[in-house]
């Protein structure tokens, strides 16, 4: 599969992540360099639409959704069933094994994923401290061998199909699930693990949409929340910059110090050690390639023709700014529940679902 884009286009971006996150083998080639070129040539294409995939079969998909994707890669889009035993809303680690659980006990389970199976955990280049992986393994190795796991049990797990709305009936009644569009399944019991988004830094311009300045807007051109497998080869010979100073940080710097220049991680705490595993601390003071600078912030970015070109960074102590080259900055800042869509359950201050005691004394309140 070949997969031709352009470096400053938000969606080729996309694609090669959902690809590299479902385990599909593609080589990416740019719009604008000879090959990719003669690609878009040979399809009758002038390249004003991107990305364009050629698939293995030859057949070419302009601009293709994650649906399309899906189909391309055989992965289930639509529910086989009205009604199912138990649902699963979420395809991360937790929702992999509930469904894995369910399904091995005879369960008609449903396992419901918006984007790619594997969630976060899916794009990590390496975990080394998951139990039974004494070697350590890729986060979309994990995931998808979780999922097989889960489908041989006969589980149904159903991507790309977004779940909009839960509506809960009355005591002992079926659960329906309504998704984006308007279609519906129900279930005995959902369990729901929705995971979270990665935070942004809503406060630096260019690093997330802002209405109030929608042309700076540099998310998915050279502005990138979390990263994947597909990242380290194109930053190779790139000074990379890391916000944040927990393991998703680190696994992401340690990884793309294979290719990179330089990757320097941006830590606004004083040192790594409050938020980051003891292993990898010490595998990022043996790389060459990696500098940590502690007490540092994003406050503003650069940028031109529509994408980022440097960063002014602060010292929190003493307030000073810099101005440093850069043209792809991963953020790992923390995470936010995804739970704006649930309007039926109980949650807390900051969106994250009660449960266990908290939750029962909520219902009681009620």
């Amino acid at each position: 599969t070949k997969v031709i884009g352009h470096r400053w286009n938000e969606r080729s971006w996309e694609v090669r992540q959902f690809l590299a996150r479902n385990q599909h083998s593609f080589r990416s080639f740019m719009a604008d360099e000879p090959k990719g070129r003669q690609l878009l040539d040979a399809a009758g294409l002038d390249g004003f639409q991107l990305p364009v995939v050629i698939t293995e079969q030859g057949q070419t998909l302009v601009e293709p959704s994650d649906a399309e994707l899906a189909a391309m890669l055989g992965l289930s889009t639509s529910p086989s069933l009205e009604m199912y035993e138990l649902a699963v809303i979420g395809g991360g680690p937790a929702g992999l094994a509930a469904a894995v659980y369910g399904a091995s006990e005879g369960l008609k389970t449903v396992l419901i994923e918006e984007t790619a199976t594997g969630g976060q955990a899916g794009r990590s280049s390496r975990i080394e401290n998951y139990l039974g992986f004494p070697t350590g393994i890729s986060g979309a190795e994990l995931t998808t061998s979780a999922r097989r796991q889960a489908e041989r049990f006969g589980a149904e797990v159903i991507t790309t199909r977004k779940a909009v709305r839960l509506h809960a009936g009355d005591s002992g009644s079926a659960r329906t699930i309504e998704f984006e569009g308007g279609s519906t399944i129900g279930a005995q019991a959902v369990i729901l693990a929705t995971g979270v988004d990665y935070r942004q830094l809503r406060g630096v311009p260019g690093c997330w949409d802002d209405p109030d300045n929608s042309a700076c807007n540099y998310v998915g051109r050279g502005v990138y929340y979390g990263a994947s497998v597909s990242d380290a080869s194109e930053c190779a010979g790139e000074d990379v910059y890391i916000v944040g100073g927990a393991n998703s940080a680190g696994q992401a710097a340690m990884f793309m110090s294979k290719t990179a220049k330089s990757v320097t991680l941006l830590v606004r705490g004083p040192s790594l050690e409050a938020s980051m595993s003891y292993y990898l601390i010490q595998q990022i003071e043996k790389n060459p390639t990696i500098k940590v600078r502690t007490c540092t912030e994003v406050v503003d970015t650069l940028g031109e023709d529509d994408h980022l070109t440097g960063l002014v960074l602060q010292d929190r102590q003493t307030s000073d700014r810099e101005t440093v080259h850069c043209s792809r900055m991963c953020c790992f800042i923390g995470a936010e529940p995804r739970t704006d869509w649930l309007d039926v359950v109980a949650k807390d201050d900051h969106g994250f679902i009660l449960s266990g005691p908290d939750g029962v004394k909520t219902v009681y309140a009620w």
